[in-house]
């Protein structure tokens, strides 16, 4: 299995834009989460074509099966 995490934020612009991390450390939680989204807000850390990030969105973990038979 292959774990990502998504952070979506909003732009100036009103665009959702998605940072994407591979392979997140196990037991990461949601407000471990939250509080970096609210740092890469506050730090202006990204630019983007719509502006700045304006506003944090709910993130997620999401879990991709490889298929691979063990």
């Amino acid at each position: 299995m292959t774990k990502t995490l998504k952070m979506p934020f909003r732009n100036a612009a009103g665009k959702e834009v998605n940072l994407t991390l591979a392979n997140p450390k196990d037991g990461l939680t949601k407000a471990e989460v939250q509080a970096t989204q609210a740092l890469i807000i506050a730090k202006n850390l990204f630019a983007t074509t719509g502006g700045d990030l304006v506003s944090a969105l709910e993130p997620s973990i999401l879990i991709q099966d490889t298929g691979v038979l063990a």
